[in-house]
């Protein structure tokens, strides 16, 4: 492996063993990053990405390696319905996979391995031993397996995991879309869209995760006020739904819109506008449990709303939908696990509000909107400014190049 000597010329002193820490490529990261002093075109490493069924996971593992601008190989990762048994077992293994029905996992053995959620875990580990130790493991979000099994973490304020030198804390999930490519998705989707009055406004609805439940009676209410939101604006709908989202809940959606629209169907299959949307909408409405559909439209700048999926005070004993399996065992989960394993979306949540970058939709916000929407400028195109996002995408990839580079 190469070892790009400008490397050294940004790293703080090594350790008295000679090797530099992690938290010392993660500092020096985020500030070449910001200076745009690294190049590693003369790094040649094989990388691997772990991909599972989760879209947001997949996303960030994909910004990521392209990110690295060394090139992937992506390895799809299939997992038993009895997974989570696996990691009452040995870390490294592959029994909880349906390896027939999984990309072939084979040397060579990669320099690198980037993965993210619980199901590919033991994955990683099982190649990382494979390889006699010498493949390092990058994992996103909050990981199953002991800290120090992981070379670096690149974590959100969701989950808790502490300040450690191998843990890189972010603001919010990675994504990879590029300026250059929500500009060019804006352009394939605008004439679809120029019939309808502006302003535009995106709505992205996720669904099922974790305790929150995509129901029918919350997807006509977020349909209604999605619909009295653009009448009071005099604008129009342009609606999403995703993988997650429940049929039932995705027609409800769909019916339920009263105003000027264009709405395309996950399931139906056809050209995705998602891009698109990030790229023409004015102003958005996201379902607050998709912590990558918040961070993709905060990162345009635009107004931004918070639809809570949640169930409000009602307590979950009371609700039919609170005794499926998903919502009952991360009840479970979040109250039973240590720290380190539980997670809260409102804190993320919370931060972008404090911040001023985004606002709860709700029947008694509707006027504050309205009035947000009205007060930005229609832009309809995406601006050549770096974002925070992009910024910290640029950290984190500098940072895991050292990982590969300082062998």
């Amino acid at each position: 492996m190469l070892l790009n000597s400008q490397l050294w010329g940004i790293l703080p002193p090594p350790a008295a063993d000679g090797k530099p820490r992690l938290w010392q490529y993660v500092r020096a990261a985020h500030g070449a990053a910001a200076a745009g002093r690294i190049e590693l075109s003369d790094v040649e490493a094989r990388v691997w990405c772990l991909l599972g069924r989760k879209a947001g996971d997949n996303t960030q593992v994909r910004a990521l390696a392209t990110a690295l601008g060394l090139g992937f190989e992506e390895k799809t990762i299939q997992a038993r319905a009895w997974e989570l048994l696996a990691h009452l077992g040995p870390a490294a293994t592959l029994a909880g996979i349906r390896r027939g029905a999984s990309s072939a996992l084979q040397p060579p053995w990669p320099d690198l391995v980037i993965s993210a959620g619980r199901r590919n875990e033991p994955v990683a580990q099982w190649i990382r031993k494979q390889s006699g130790g010498r493949t390092r493991l990058v994992h996103l979000g909050r990981p199953w397996a002991a800290l120090e099994r992981w070379d670096l973490l690149i974590t959100t304020p969701q989950y808790f995991l502490p300040r450690r030198d191998n843990i890189l804390h972010n603001s919010l999930p990675l994504h990879s879309g590029s300026r250059e490519q929500f500009a060019q998705a804006g352009e394939r989707w605008r004439r679809r869209f120029e019939r309808l009055p502006r302003p535009w406004i995106a709505v992205l609805a996720g669904g099922d995760s974790g305790r929150f439940v995509m129901t029918a009676e919350k997807a006509a209410r977020l349909g209604g006020l999605a619909s009295d939101l653009a009448d009071m604006t005099g604008g129009s709908l342009l609606v999403t739904d995703s993988a997650r989202t429940p049929v039932e809940a995705g027609g409800v959606l769909e019916t339920s819109l009263g105003a000027p629209n264009y709405c395309f169907r996950y399931r139906r299959r056809g050209p995705n506008p998602y891009h698109g949307l990030l790229a023409l909408a004015d102003a958005f409405i996201v379902t607050g449990e998709s912590m990558s559909m918040l961070g993709e439209a905060a990162d345009t700048g635009r107004p931004l709303f918070i639809f809570d999926l949640g169930d409000g005070g009602t307590p979950w004993w009371r609700l039919a939908h609170g005794w499926r399996y998903k919502p009952l065992s991360d009840r479970l989960a979040m109250r039973l696990g240590p720290r380190r394993m539980r997670r809260d979306i409102g804190r993320i949540q919370a931060a972008l509000v404090d911040a001023g970058r985004a606002q709860w939709l709700h029947e008694g916000g509707l006027d504050a909107a309205a009035r947000a929407i009205g007060a930005a400028p229609a832009r309809g195109s995406v601006e050549d400014v770096e974002s925070a996002a992009a910024r910290e995408l640029r950290a984190s990839a500098e940072a895991v190049r050292r990982l590969v580079t300082a062998r």
